[in-house]
């Protein structure tokens, strides 16, 4: 690794014996953008979508958004929306919503500060991005724990060593232990040293948004007119179901909209505790506070680029605990992707699951959270790696498990070859009945790439499995992920660019950060 001062360098951590174990099942996909050719999975029918978006324009219409800052207030009623002096409910116009949900792109690229990181968004791209927003981590060797800066860099170095994560959702683990008023400045800050892909920003008030577009814009090294015309940065705005947006959520739908950077709005709709026990009133409530955020986007700079996300899941009815990886979820993703391309738009979904340890329920919810997102058409895939215990926690071998399990799903999306060579009827013919495969030519010159190479499955039978101190699946992802962070290269960063970073850093705390009342 090249530092800046020119000096070699190499990361080397955890146990050599371990990471020697584990060195041999080390394997990753090239780093690449990603396209599902699969027809997305349509759970209900069209017209049954239609009664969906009906009942939406009736929410809009009928009960209306409450918006608690008067600025958006003022903005949506310029805009033709109905409110009154004395309420914060605003309430929708349905022609009005057609018009303006139809002004954002279908696809936009969004630009990392290295160009080969670049990521289209829309149509049939595929982005894989990590955990976010977790307050806890944990790991095999030091168990669950608040999170901390060390963690959190840790995580940005497994983003950008495994190449099947194409961006970073946020911070993977929220470092507690650095001072809210400037934590936004050092978690991007250490974003853009250690990774050099696309990043997030919290969208927590008008000042960190404002510091955020400013490092993405150093990060890249180029003007604010060209970053006016080049998204390079994304935030995710959840409304406060039901039917509500906060201060800060519109304050960074405003900041971001009109840098003519990405807005990502996601409602979180638990049926049965935040939206309607049912899955298509709750859908129907999603859609409505969805439309709403994305059509105040348009308002604040027409054409500006949203993506649609859905977060509709249910509850434990007996504790009322939030449930992930359900049969419901993945209809909900599935119908969420339904809804995102009746409005034209990008969509996210999410790799979640409600498991408190690396276990059975952790890889089959996740299963079913990427079957459902893949299913749905998901073109921006929070949480992808590292979810654990519904987002409270980051795994570091929950985010092993979750790379091999994108890996596998992104080879399933590359079709299988068939051709003359590859159907093989010579080489069945030399081999004839009663043969086997293993030695012939046509194996052997397809070897080292026959299938996929898993990051944590042994394949080895029972007899040589038991007794001989091979690692279970938990204990094979700590090897990993160590590995992983022994083998991160540090991406290259231009001085000019980290100086005018630090100088931007410096100066927004000697100015003492942000507020952290809100």
């Amino acid at each position: 690794m090249q530092t800046q001062s020119g000096q070699r360098t190499s990361r080397r951590r955890g146990n050599s014996r371990s990471a020697g174990r584990a060195a041999q099942a080390m394997h990753q996909l090239p780093w690449q953008q990603l396209r599902n050719p699969l027809t997305p999975i349509k759970v209900i029918s069209d017209d049954q979508l239609e009664s969906i978006h009906h009942a939406s324009l009736d929410i809009l219409e009928q009960v209306g958004i409450k918006v608690l800052l008067p600025e958006a207030r003022d903005i949506m009623r310029q805009a033709g929306a109905k409110t009154s002096a004395d309420s914060e409910q605003v309430f929708f116009d349905r022609e009005m919503i057609e018009s303006l949900i139809a002004l954002a792109p279908a696809e936009f690229t969004l630009h990392a500060r290295n160009p080969a990181r670049n990521l289209r968004f829309g149509s049939n791209y595929v982005n894989f991005g990590t955990v976010a927003s977790a307050p806890n981590a944990s790991c095999m060797d030091k168990g669950r724990r608040a999170g901390n800066r060390q963690d959190y860099q840790d995580f940005l170095r497994l983003a950008q060593h495994f190449n099947i994560i194409h961006f970073l959702s946020g911070y993977p683990v929220e470092p507690v232990d650095v001072h809210p008023g400037v934590r936004h400045l050092d978690c991007l800050a250490d974003a853009v040293r250690l990774t050099d892909k696309v990043m997030n920003c919290y969208s927590l008030g008008v000042e960190r948004n404002q510091d955020a577009i400013e490092i993405a814009r150093i990060a890249r090294g180029i003007s604010h007119e060209q970053l006016d015309e080049e998204p390079s940065l994304f935030t995710i705005i959840n409304t406060n179901s039901p039917l509500s947006l906060d201060i800060p959520m519109l304050q960074g739908i405003m900041e971001m909209a009109k840098r003519n950077q990405v807005v990502v709005i996601t409602p979180f709709t638990l049926a049965g505790a935040m939206a309607p026990v049912t899955l298509a009133g709750a859908l129907a409530q999603q859609n409505a506070e969805a439309l709403a955020g994305l059509c105040f986007a348009q308002m604040i700079r027409p054409g500006a680029p949203v993506v649609y996300g859905g977060f509709t899941s249910n509850v434990d009815m007996k504790s009322g605990s939030p449930a992930f990886g359900t049969p419901e979820y993945m209809q909900a993703a599935q119908i969420g992707g339904q809804l995102a391309r009746r409005y034209n738009l990008p969509y996210r979904s999410s790799n979640v699951n409600a498991a408190n340890t690396v276990d059975a329920q952790a890889g089959i919810e996740s299963t079913m959270a990427l079957w459902g997102a893949l299913g749905g058409g998901v073109n921006l895939l929070m949480h992808g790696a590292g979810w654990m215990e519904g987002g409270l926690c980051a795994s570091f071998e929950k985010f092993v498990l979750d790379v091999d399990l994108l890996q596998m799903m992104a080879t399933y999306l590359k079709p299988p070859e068939v051709s003359d060579a590859s159907l093989a009827v010579s080489t069945v013919a030399e081999v004839g009945p009663g043969g086997h495969f293993f030695g012939c030519a046509h194996t052997m010159e397809r070897y080292e790439n026959a299938f996929y190479a898993p990051l944590i499955s042994d394949w080895s039978n029972y007899e040589t499995w038991d007794g001989k101190g091979r690692p279970t699946a938990f204990e094979k992802a700590n090897q990993v992920y160590k590995k992983a962070l022994a083998d991160y290269q540090q991406p290259v960063l231009d001085p000019a660019i980290d100086e005018e970073l630090e100088a931007f850093i410096s100066l927004r705390k000697a100015a003492g950060g942000v507020a952290t009342d809100f």
